[in-house]
C-alpha cells in the first residue's frame, strides 16, 4: 500500500511540475522579478519612514498571523475506489492518513515560520523583543497544530474512517492545486460544478431567445451557473479593485490589472468548448461561424463589466489619470485582437 501512495504523490507532482514551466514562462519570471524588487524596496521604505500610528501595522500582522495559521491542507492522495478496495486494510489507512496530517503539518508550519522571519523587521521595529517574537513563533506553531488536528477530525467516525469525507476533501485539494494551474494553461482533471444562482436570471432574461442568439444565451448561462467560471471572475475584480485601491503607484496597479484582465480573458476562452460534451448540438442547423460570434459577444460583455468597474475605481483612487487610459488599451488589445485570434485557433484545431 507504500507503494501505490508513493506513486499517487508522484505522478501527482510531475504533473503539478509539467504545468508549472507554463506559469514560469520567460515573462511571468520576469514580472515576478520587477515585483519582487518593487516590493523589496517598499518594504525598505516602510522600515526606513516607520509610521508614528502603529495601530494599522499591529492589525495588518495579526490578520496576516490568522491567515497563515489557518493556511495549508492535509494531502492523503486518497482515490474513490479506495472506499472499497482498501477498505479491509482500513487500520493501515488510518495509520497513513495519521502520519499524512503530521508530514502536512511540519511543511505548512515551516513556511509559515519562514513568513513570520521575513516579517521579523516589523515586529523589531514595533518594539517587539526577539525573545517575544522567538515565543510569538512558538505559539502561531502550536497554534496550526490544533488548526491541522481539528481538520482532520472530519476524517473520523466513530466506527472508524470517514471514507467519503477523506475522499471528498483531497479531490477539492487537488481540484484548487489544478485551478491555479487553470490561470495560465489547458489543465486535465478539473471537474465543475452547477449551481443556478436565480438572482441572475434577469441577465439571461434579457437576451433575445432568437436564432441568432442561441449560442449567446448558451454561453451565459455556462458562465453564470458554472461553478468556476463566475466565482472566478469575481475574485480577479476583487483582486484588482484591490490593487487599485491600496496601491500607491499608478503604473505598477495598471500592469497588475492587465495582467488579471488577460488571466481572465484566457479563463473564459474555455467557455467555447462548454457544450462540447452535447452531442445534440451537432443538430443545430447553425454553422461553426455562428458560436464563434456568440462566444466573442459574450466573453466582450463579461470583459467590458469588469473594464468599467476597473475604470470607475482608478477614476477615484489613481494619482495619475492618465493610467486609465492605459487599463482601457490593455482591454482593447486583449478583446479586439487577442480573442478572434485565439478563437479562430481553437476552430482550426477543430477543422
Amino acid at each position: 500500500m507504500r507503494e501505490v501512495f508513493t506513486k499517487r504523490r508522484l505522478d501527482f507532482r510531475n504533473q503539478c511540475v509539467k504545468y508549472l514551466r507554463y506559469v514560469l514562462n520567460d515573462h511571468f519570471v520576469l514580472f515576478l522579478m520587477v515585483f519582487l524588487g518593487f516590493t523589496a524596496v517598499q518594504y525598505s521604505q516602510l522600515l526606513r519612514n516607520f509610521p508614528k500610528n502603529h495601530l494599522p501595522i499591529w492589525l495588518a500582522l495579526v490578520l496576516l498571523s490568522l491567515g497563515l495559521v489557518f493556511m495549508g491542507r492535509i494531502a492523503t492522495y486518497l482515490e474513490k475506489p479506495d472506499s472499497l478496495f482498501l477498505l479491509a486494510k482500513e487500520e493501515e489507512v488510518h495509520i497513513y492518513v495519521g502520519k499524512q496530517r503530521r508530514n502536512s503539518f511540519i511543511l505548512w508550519g515551516f513556511l509559515q515560520t519562514l513568513a513570520l522571519l521575513i516579517l521579523a523587521p516589523l515586529f523589531l521595529a514595533l518594539g517587539v523583543p526577539i525573545w517575544g517574537f522567538t515565543l510569538y513563533c512558538l505559539f502561531l506553531f502550536a497554534l496550526k497544530a490544533l488548526v491541522f488536528q481539528w481538520k482532520s477530525k472530519k476524517f473520523y467516525l466513530q466506527e472508524g474512517l470517514d471514507w467519503k469525507s477523506l475522499i471528498a476533501y483531497e479531490e477539492r485539494r487537488k481540484q484548487r492545486i489544478l485551478q491555479f494551474f487553470a490561470l495560465f494553461t489547458n489543465v486535465k482533471g478539473i471537474s465543475s460544478s452547477v449551481k443556478r444562482r436565480a438572482y441572475l436570471d434577469f441577465l439571461t432574461n434579457r437576451l433575445s431567445k432568437n436564432q441568432e442568439k442561441v449560442w449567446d444565451n448558451l454561453f451565459l448561462r455556462s458562465y453564470l451557473r458554472n461553478g468556476d467560471f463566475f466565482a472566478l471572475s469575481l475574485r480577479l475584480l476583487i483582486l484588482s479593485l484591490l490593487i487599485i485601491i491600496f496601491l500607491p503607484q499608478s503604473m505598477i496597479a495598471t500592469i497588475f490589472v492587465g495582467l488579471f484582465q488577460y488571466l481572465l480573458l484566457f479563463q473564459l476562452l474555455a467557455l467555447y468548448d462548454a457544450y462540447d460534451y452535447q452531442y445534440l448540438i451537432k443538430l443545430f442547423p447553425l454553422e461553426e461561424s455562428a458560436k464563434v460570434k456568440g462566444a466573442k459577444r459574450v466573453i466582450t460583455s463579461i470583459g467590458a463589466v469588469v473594464l468599467l468597474v476597473e475604470l470607475l475605481a482608478a477614476l477615484l483612487f489613481f494619482k495619475e489619470k492618465i493610467m486609465v487610459l492605459f487599463i482601457l488599451l490593455v482591454y482593447l488589445i486583449l478583446y479586439a485582437v487577442y480573442l478572434p485570434y485565439k478563437l479562430k485557433g481553437l476552430v482550426d484545431e477543430r477543422a
